[in-house]
């Protein structure tokens, strides 16, 4: 059996964080969530008291890579700092899922054969699988409370993907 590993951005970190309270649910679903060190500074960045900092400093069950990425430029041309570090972890580590919500950055993930999920989607599956425990319009409400963009369309779609 393959071992469930999945690289993570900064913006799924928070936007987990701004839905659930923590970030269990990721250590409950993966054997390994791998956080690149840019990830790491972007959630720290000036402070450590920004929003979910404590949280995401207090997850011990994340990997958080201590040393920057040498980044392709390709990458680092195409994508925000964040975004093009989680795939050249990924890429660099035979990692076949990263987790990003960005659009630009998902096409990039995808143009690189890595699989995807975003901050939603694990949301989706911890509910389907049992491992979370709020209700789905709790959950939008606490990441929009959080100025946490997510569209009419992407809560109506993930409602229909929630009753199948």
């Amino acid at each position: 059996m393959h071992s469930k590993v999945i690289v993570i951005n900064t913006s799924p970190i928070i936007s987990i964080i701004s839905g659930l309270g923590s970030l269990e649910i990721l250590g409950e679903m993966y054997d390994k969530v791998m956080v690149p060190f840019e990830v790491n500074e972007e959630i720290n960045y000036k402070s450590s008291t920004k929003f979910g900092a404590d949280i995401f400093n207090k997850s011990d069950f994340l990997i958080k890579e201590s040393l920057p990425l040498s980044i392709n430029s390709y990458l680092s041309n195409s994508l925000d700092i964040g975004e093009a570090s989680v795939i050249q972890l990924a890429l660099n580590n035979d990692i076949h899922t990263v987790c990003i919500d960005e659009v630009v950055g998902r096409r990039v993930a995808r143009l690189n054969n890595l699989k995807l999920t975003g901050s939603l989607g694990i949301i989706i599956k911890g509910l389907k699988m049992g491992f979370i425990k709020i209700d789905f319009d709790e959950i939008i409400y606490n990441m929009k409370s959080q100025n946490i963009y997510i569209s009419n369309s992407l809560v109506t779609h993930a409602k229909d993907v929630l009753k199948k």
